[in-house]
């Protein structure tokens, strides 16, 4: 049982107007257009340890702080610091650096027709959990899977009618048969490369964390997953700016209670 102290921090934190939000994005595509929809500055005077490639936009929206965090190019092949490690880092900096009321983990993802989803949908995910940590012994499976539930936002969803599906995450854009047999298990709609790990550093320092995913391609379509991914990014990028843009309108001027 929570201490006392501990339960009245809590409820102070949920009824107090959210200030900081963190957006974790991985890609510079993404990012982008949420950066100058925002009119977001780069930091220059980094609050990231030295050398890493993580970048900050900040600015002040409305009555909100806004933090864009993009982990960057690697710095040795230049391409977007995609994946699990790089968005539990980021993210986990980011916790550390801003102390935010609120995450906002927003990307593209895969999305499976069978369950409902087509190109350009945008989803509001549920819960989170991984389909390539296969761990076969009692209770470390669980672990593997890590399952994590979405902070809930009801009034969200019956103000804005966003889609809602179970997310999966995996370090792999393609899907091999022992993972899409993980996705079945995990009842997911939609696939991403970082969510669930948004998620678990979320859950382990206690900030709440939401999860906006644009479809880019189809899993169980025709067309081959990375042709249709990068054919769409552009055009779908844009739907997830005017998601994301009309979640933070919602957010604004609310408590965590009220979401």
């Amino acid at each position: 049982m929570a201490p006392d102290s501990d339960k009245s921090e809590d409820a102070v934190v949920q009824n107090r107007p959210i200030s900081t939000i963190v957006i974790i994005i991985a890609m510079q595509t993404e990012a982008l257009p949420l950066v100058n929809k925002f009119q977001l500055t780069e930091d220059l005077d980094s609050v990231f340890p030295k050398g890493v490639p993580w970048i900050r936009y900040h600015g002040v929206y409305k009555d909100l702080n806004i933090n864009l965090i993009w982990p960057g190019k690697d710095l040795a092949l230049g391409v977007d610091s995609v994946g699990t490690v790089s968005a539990s880092l980021v993210t986990y900096a980011a916790i550390q650096a801003l102390k935010p009321d609120l995450i906002i983990n927003a990307g593209t993802a895969g999305g499976f027709k069978a369950k409902g989803a087509g190109i350009g949908d945008v989803f509001l995910a549920s819960d989170c959990a991984f389909h390539d940590r296969r761990i076969p012994i009692p209770v470390f499976d669980l672990y593997g899977v890590g399952l994590r539930q979405a902070f809930s936002t009801p009034n969200l969803v019956k103000e804005l009618n966003p889609k809602v599906g179970k997310l999966s995450t995996g370090d792999s854009l393609d899907m091999s048969p022992q993972d899409e047999a993980s996705i079945t298990a995990n009842e997911a709609t939609i696939k991403d490369m970082e969510g669930a790990a948004v998620a678990y550093v979320a859950d382990l320092l206690k900030v709440p964390a939401i999860f906006l995913k644009a479809v880019t391609d189809i899993v169980d379509g025709e067309k081959p997953t990375a042709e249709e991914f990068l054919q769409n990014l552009a055009a779908v990028t844009a739907a997830l700016d005017q998601a994301v843009t009309q979640v933070i309108d919602f957010i604004n001027g609310k408590c965590l209670s009220e979401l």
